[in-house]
């Protein structure tokens, strides 16, 4: 192993060279953004007991309700649906509220909330393994109805 210093007038730089025999045998690890599959899956079923009953009051009754009025817009995506709001901060709260509840009643879900820059569109994707699509379709079936 070899080693120069290169000194300058403010910092001190160190280079070193690796014997090529060496970096035959350093494995360099491989990052994903995919999702680990889960041990056990869940049912599609909204299990509306993972939440307290004020809790679900408030989540059925009060936010599903407050974004299916305020949805711009629905996009398919091959594994569900993205939905659209307004790009407020009243809306994004509202949405964030919402994914918390959603996460522990239907956790099969991938749920992702995207706002866009300078307050633009806010994007609320729900997305998941085969049959996750059927299921918003029919479950969500009055956000659709706009």
């Amino acid at each position: 192993m070899t080693a120069a210093l290169l000194i300058l007038p403010t910092a001190a730089i160190v280079l070193t060279v690796i014997p090529p025999r060496t970096l035959a045998h350093t494995r360099t690890p491989t990052l994903t953004h995919q999702a680990e599959p889960a041990a056990r899956e869940s049912p599609f079923a909204c299990d509306r007991l993972a939440l307290d009953p004020a809790a679900r009051k408030r989540h059925f009754d009060e936010l599903g309700p407050a974004l299916r009025r305020t949805t711009t817009g629905i996009r398919e995506l091959p594994d569900g649906y993205e939905f659209e709001f307004p790009g407020d901060s009243k809306t994004y709260a509202l949405i964030n509220e919402w994914a918390v509840g959603e996460r522990l009643c239907c956790p099969f879900f991938d749920i992702t909330v995207r706002a866009d820059r300078e307050r633009g569109t806010i994007r609320l994707q729900l997305t998941g393994r085969p049959g996750t699509k059927t299921f918003i379709k029919d479950d969500f079936e009055p956000w659709f109805r706009k």
